[in-house]
């Protein structure tokens, strides 16, 4: 019975140390390598932000590789990349409600899917995959689209994601050779 009581007790104190020191220290260490950008759009009645981690390209190829092509990807690096709109509006014209979302991608070699799910969790990936399985759970999907890649002539270093308003408003994400873009309306 005393070791059974032990062995729980250095469990219990095991998993608090994990929770409220090696993981918020983990956070911490990654973005000094991946850094967390807000990026916000606000005109024409809209109020959006996007919060994601950066990564850099690091002569490393990227996407095909690093970031497989037909796999969930969290988007960025560290926590799961959110996307938050104050009202109502369209993705490639399917309806987004108000609200704040976990942003997921499947790259692929000619279009991108594109996924707004209501869950955000902690992380992103699974600790027991080595970070290659996402744990995105795909039941809380809220709206997938299907969007073109364009091909960059210029090397994006840093993973990026923007706005673009020429006339009509995109969310667009740009790394080493690659541009997607989102258009986003009323």
């Amino acid at each position: 019975m005393k070791i059974l009581k032990w062995t729980l007790l250095i469990s219990v104190i095991l998993g608090l140390l994990f929770v409220f020191v090696l993981e918020p220290y983990m956070k911490e260490q990654t973005k000094t390598h991946s850094p967390e950008v807000t990026r916000t759009y606000q005109k024409n009645e809209f109020n959006i932000s996007v919060n994601y981690s950066s990564p850099s390209k690091k002569e490393r190829e990227i996407f095909g590789n690093l970031v497989p092509y037909g796999m969930v990807w969290r988007t960025g690096a560290n926590e799961p990349t959110t996307f938050a709109t104050e009202t109502n509006i369209r993705i490639a014209e399917k309806s987004l409600p108000a609200g704040t979302y976990s942003l997921w991608t499947i790259p692929g070699e000619d279009t991108w899917s594109v996924i707004f799910n209501k869950n955000i969790p902690d992380w992103g990936v699974t600790v027991l995959s080595g970070g290659k399985e996402t744990s995105r759970r795909p039941e809380d999907d809220v709206l997938t689209v299907e969007v073109p890649k364009e091909e960059l002539r210029n090397t994006i270093e840093k993973f990026t994601i923007d706005f673009e308003d020429n006339g009509e408003l995109f969310m667009f994400f740009a790394w080493d050779r690659t541009k997607v873009k989102i258009p986003i309306n009323k």
